[in-house]
């Protein structure tokens, strides 16, 4: 076990994961902990929000220490792989006020028009193909497609990742989204994306409802229950 500090901006692997904010930590390549998490804040976003805030406190920091000695012993035991299946819930972080405007064309070429989008549950899904924790997201948004048919929209975005890599792995999975290449500015609209997956929801009438952060059971779980609740209203 290697413990590595960078300097701000000069991380290949935050580059690749599309950090841009700090402090972000990883256990070997798997993004643990963002901003968010320590209770970043700015604006709209309050100083005590996040699973290890305030981080100034006791109570936060032995959070922190917990949980990071837990992905460590799991990246030891040569099980890094379960790191992100680790991470707690609570990683879900404050939603956008309404679903972003902005030009779109998928993967066919095809326009994404707002009109198609209205009245239906949104998800927008932040992806990449070097990213494990990703496929197992996308599937289960698959899974989530196939039960709720189309009162649910699922645009799957793609960043830091080869078109090419993109093409095939959305011809692999063959599920019934929107696939759409992210550029810089897709990311900045959405907040700046500080890992992946991050999956945004917002409601039919186009307001943000949740976002999530990692790919595990409890994080499916809470979205689900946030689609089926919407699907009510």
């Amino acid at each position: 076990m290697r413990f590595v500090v960078e300097n701000y901006g000069g991380s290949s692997l935050a580059k690749r994961f599309g950090v841009t904010r700090y402090p972000a930590i990883f256990v070997g390549d798997v993004l643990v902990a963002t901003p968010k998490d320590f209770g970043f804040y700015g604006k709209g976003e309050g100083p005590n929000e996040g699973r290890y805030a305030p981080i100034r406190s006791a109570e936060g920091q032995n959070r922190f220490r917990a949980d990071l000695s837990r992905f460590i012993s799991l990246a030891l035991a040569g099980r890094s792989g379960a790191i992100a299946s680790a991470i707690p819930a609570s990683s879900a972080a404050p939603a956008l006020p309404a679903l972003p405007l902005l030009p779109l064309t998928d993967l066919a070429g095809r326009p994404l028009a707002a009109e198609e989008l209205r009245g239906k549950v949104v998800v927008v899904d932040f992806w990449a193909t070097w990213c494990p924790p990703c496929r197992g997201a996308l599937t289960w948004l698959g899974d989530v497609k196939q039960r709720f048919g189309d009162r649910v929209a699922v645009v799957a975005v793609a960043i830091e990742s080869d078109e090419a890599a993109v093409r095939a792995l959305a011809s692999s999975l063959d599920l019934p989204f929107r696939w759409v290449i992210g550029t810089p500015d897709v990311a900045r609209a959405f907040g700046d994306i500080s890992g992946v997956p991050t999956m945004f929801v917002f409601g039919p009438d186009g307001r943000g409802e949740a976002v999530y952060f990692g790919s595990n059971a409890a994080i499916h779980a809470e979205a689900e229950r946030k689609l089926s609740s919407l699907l009510e209203r």
